[in-house]
């Protein structure tokens, strides 16, 4: 009888650790599916929380190791680009057992009002400096707010369902604050007249110089077809020329002749002083603004340890390949008398690039996605995208390669 009870208690723990890791991520693959109903979402994400806050402290090891998976699996997908397939499973496997201990944690010293405390301050924490995993994120389409103060309500509220003995409806008070019913979309068009081609250049082919004159050439095919259509201003997407921009003079004459008739947004590498960046080129009548990536992206343009193991890692993983550098502070385009903030890919979904940006209302993110795709990341992507552009009140204009272009309004 004993060892039955004990049978049925493990597998009611990592049942329960399952369950809630699912909670947690639904949002994600439904968004994946195109199924989004507010409703749904709503109580989704509510009961999400609300297990997060009453399972045993051992299921939060699966939650955590399932959650981790569940959100940050298509980080294995760009490793086939590196030759280094064999590597995912321990991939996925280390990312795990980082959101296990970090889960795990929130209940370190097992009361409701620790939990809750080191969940709310999750909410403020970047395993690593990647911050995809946001727990507001889960109201995003939702008839809940994401705002710091709605997660502390919705933490409140749960709070006092679980502790009050009688009149368990007071702790629905709480709740009525978080709801956010939108009263229709507010349109703010910027004054230039901007053309998005949907790019879908595959990874493999990219980079590869017999495909590089090909690629460059539909580059300016379609910055010929805006010019024709009466544009003010053409996006590519991040290193839709794969060459070292700045020091490549025929690509920049030309550029910089199809800017008096049309202004050009690109991305493309930039070195200066043997320093390598990630950057968009932006040009007009003539003229060429640098802006040099500011956030780079954890272990994909840089590795967030310590120089000696930087080396290592680089040296055994990278083929001896430096990180990327990075500028200091975010860079702002002027286009037709209007302020425009540059952003590149993951740097669009940080709040860094959001710093001293009060009196801008447009955003400009180039990304590719062809290092992810198939995969969730151009889905998870697309809803942060949605996260700060309510955050900031900010319209984002994203231009991709490898999935769909899209317009985001506060």
């Amino acid at each position: 009888m004993f060892l039955l009870k004990r049978d049925y208690s493990n597998k009611n723990f990592i049942i329960k650790g399952l369950i809630t890791s699912i909670l947690l991520s639904s949002f994600i693959y439904l968004s994946y599916f195109n199924i989004e109903y507010k409703i749904l979402n709503t109580f989704l994400g509510l009961f999400a929380i609300y297990f997060l806050l009453i399972i045993p402290k051992r299921s939060l090891l699966i939650t955590g190791f399932l959650t981790g998976i569940l959100w940050c699996n298509w980080m294995a997908v760009s490793l086939q680009y590196y030759d280094l397939t064999y590597i995912a499973p321990i991939l996925l496997i280390g990312i795990g057992l980082v959101y296990a201990i970090i889960f795990y944690l929130f209940a370190f010293y097992d009361r409701l009002t620790i939990r809750i405390a080191m969940i709310f301050a999750f909410t403020f924490f970047a395993p690593l400096g990647f911050n995809w995993m946001k727990f507001e994120l889960l109201f995003i389409d939702s008839y809940i707010g994401i705002s710091k103060t709605d997660f502390a309500l919705i933490l409140f509220s749960f709070y006092l369902i679980i502790k009050l003995k009688k009149h368990k409806i007071i702790a629905l008070i709480p709740l009525l604050f978080t709801l956010s019913f939108e009263k229709g979309e507010y349109i703010d068009n910027p004054i230039a007249k901007i053309y998005m081609p949907q790019m879908n250049v595959e990874q493999n082919l990219k980079w590869q110089k017999e495909y590089r004159t090909t690629l460059h050439e539909k580059n300016f095919e379609e910055i010929a077809k805006a010019v024709e259509m009466k544009k003010d201003l053409i996006l590519l997407p991040e290193t839709a020329f794969t060459t070292v921009l700045n020091r490549n003079a025929e690509i920049l004459e030309r550029l910089k002749d199809f800017s008096n008739d049309i202004d050009i947004i690109t991305g493309a590498l930039y070195v200066e002083d043997d320093q390598i960046f990630n950057a968009s080129y932006f040009f007009s009548k003539g003229e060429i603004q640098i802006a040099k990536k500011v956030v780079l992206v954890p272990f994909g343009e840089e590795i967030p340890f310590p120089k000696f193991l930087v080396d290592f890692i680089n040296k055994v993983f990278y083929n001896g390949a430096q990180d990327y550098s990075k500028a200091s502070k975010p860079t702002d385009f002027i286009i037709k008398g209007e302020k425009f903030r540059n952003a590149i890919c993951y740097e669009g979904t940080t709040d860094k690039i959001f710093e001293d940006i009060k009196d801008t209302r447009y955003m400009i993110v180039i990304s590719n996605n062809a290092w992810f795709t198939p995969s969730i990341e151009p889905t998870l992507q697309h809803l942060l995208f949605k996260y700060y552009s309510k955050k900031y009140g900010i319209t984002i204009f994203h231009e991709v390669n490898g999935s769909p272009n899209r317009i985001y309004r506060p």
